[in-house]
């Protein structure tokens, strides 16, 4: 009896040798990833590269997200959470608010404040600085990992400084690190497409350059599943995989799955779950210089999240406290979750939950 091999399982088989030699993944092998219908062994690939970077650790941190102000001169297609200054809803916190909320909603155990919001071209850049500096004097134990690469790229704009003093400046504030966001997909053509009017394809790399060249080490994401094509999925990779040759200066990729624009929107409306996975796992496997891919269980939900545990995620995110954007957006998941449910969740899918600092220091694992 003769066996026949086709071409898909050898170009598979292939790649699974690449994988297992520690050789890197071509655009191509890239695209054929997302193009076979192999999730399982896509995903027994990304967790034995899993497994040789991090063991069975699963990363988490105790956090909380704030939104100073919601107020946003972008009208990107895909955001519910923007609004004009005379919409229903809109809001700009001075720093006094934001201390008032957190005072209400802290706990001791919270190590990092997540600060992402609109871009306000009502208030100057001074208000984005004394905002981070009123919260890092009342809580200076706290990290603040703050503001997108479009956020940096819009205080560029309304303060006539550049990146680096824009940085710098923040960074005198108390700024940490940057956050993921801002990334969507690195297209100039899907930018245009999806109406993102803010920072273009090589602004976002830049001020991330520029941010590691400073000493920060930075997030990133992708936010997939609307109009782009699975080429341009691949090669927003081979964009942050290159900028990382070069300043090593990312801790994590965060893929973000589309959320449609309600709540109540169909199943048809949202990414798959084989697709979430699929994100999840070729992220792992074409990023091979970045230690970490985040499960965010915003977007996939708890139970997915503890699947992609097994299919190359090592971070399962924090606690929040309460999320907007996203949920603003459609996202039918928890706005936050508990520590105990986090360790739980993590050790769920057999693997062992490390609880972290903003840059992964580990503060605590629980065998």
């Amino acid at each position: 009896m003769t066996l026949v091999t086709s071409n898909t399982e050898r170009r598979m088989a292939d790649i699974a040798d690449k994988v297992r030699n520690g050789e890197r993944l071509s655009f191509e092998d890239g695209v054929f990833l997302y193009r076979s219908d192999d999730l399982l062994t896509i995903g027994q690939l990304a967790n034995e590269v899993n497994l040789r970077k991090n063991g069975k650790k699963v990363y988490f941190i105790e956090n909380m997200s704030l939104y100073f102000t919601n107020v946003c001169e972008a009208h990107c297609a895909f955001c519910n959470f923007r609004k004009n200054p005379e919409d229903e809803g809109a809001y700009t916190l001075s720093p006094e608010e934001m201390i008032a909320y957190v005072d209400q909603h802290i706990h001791p155990g919270v190590r990092e404040f997540h600060i992402v919001g609109g871009h306000n071209v009502n208030v100057p850049f001074d208000y984005y600085v004394e905002s981070i500096r009123a919260l890092k004097i009342k809580y200076p134990q706290v990290t603040i990992k703050a503001y997108t690469a479009a956020e940096i790229d819009f205080f560029s704009r309304i303060s006539g400084l550049g990146y680096a003093e824009v940085l710098k400046t923040l960074i005198d504030a108390g700024l940490e690190t940057l956050t993921g966001g801002g990334a969507e997909i690195l297209s100039d053509e899907y930018r245009k497409k999806m109406r993102v009017d803010k920072a273009s394809l090589d602004q976002y790399l830049e001020v991330h350059r520029t941010a590691h060249r400073l000493g920060l080490r930075t997030h990133t994401t992708m936010l997939y599943g609307s109009v782009e094509s699975i080429e341009q999925r691949v090669q927003h990779m081979i964009h942050i995989r290159e900028l990382q040759d070069e300043t090593n200066g990312f801790q994590v990729f965060i893929p973000l799955s589309m959320q449609p624009i309600s709540p109540k929107a169909s199943i048809r409306r949202r990414n798959s779950a084989y697709d979430d996975l699929k994100a999840i796992a070729i992220s792992r496997l074409m990023l091979d210089n970045v230690q970490h891919i985040k499960a965010y269980f915003i977007n996939i939900g708890t139970q997915l999240t503890q699947i992609a545990l097994t299919m190359g995620a090592s971070d399962a995110h924090g606690t929040i406290v309460r999320e907007r954007i996203s949920h603003a957006a459609g996202a039918l998941t928890p706005a936050g979750i508990t520590r105990e449910d986090l360790i739980w969740l993590i050790k769920g899918a057999g693997r062992i939950p490390v609880e972290r600092d903003t840059f992964y220091n580990e503060v605590q694992t629980f065998e």
